[in-house]
């Protein structure tokens, strides 16, 4: 296995979490009462249970380097993640950023911000 790193990110349920997620494809790799990890492809999400967390203040985030930005953006799209500026969860489309990079958005329902990060 090559070395990596994984977010670990809050969760208001981990049972609404978990379905949110599989909407876009990804699977549980684990779960307890504690601790939840869900997978796509080489890409690993992992959960705590954090039931007070208010989305509109929440600061977590992470970034998803992804081969394919826009067939991740479309599958979240096609699951019916609305284009909107405010709310979540939302979706913010790729776009061409001053660093060269393609860079989207997507807020999920518990307010955590996961930029879409197309590698080079």
């Amino acid at each position: 296995m090559a070395n990596r790193a994984t977010p670990n990110l809050p969760a208001r349920d981990l049972t609404a979490t978990s379905a949110f997620y599989e909407r876009l494809g990804f699977t549980q790799g684990y779960r307890d009462d504690g601790w939840m990890i869900l997978e796509r492809d080489d890409v690993v999400l992992e959960f705590f249970p954090f039931p007070d967390l208010d989305p509109s203040s929440s600061s977590f985030g992470c970034c998803l380097r992804l081969d394919d930005v826009q067939a991740f953006y479309d599958r979240c799209r096609d699951a019916g993640l609305p284009e909107i500026t405010h709310g979540w969860p939302r979706l913010h489309p790729p776009r061409l950023e001053a660093s060269g990079l393609v860079i989207g958005a997507l807020i999920d329902p518990d307010g955590t911000l996961l930029r879409l990060v197309q590698n080079p």
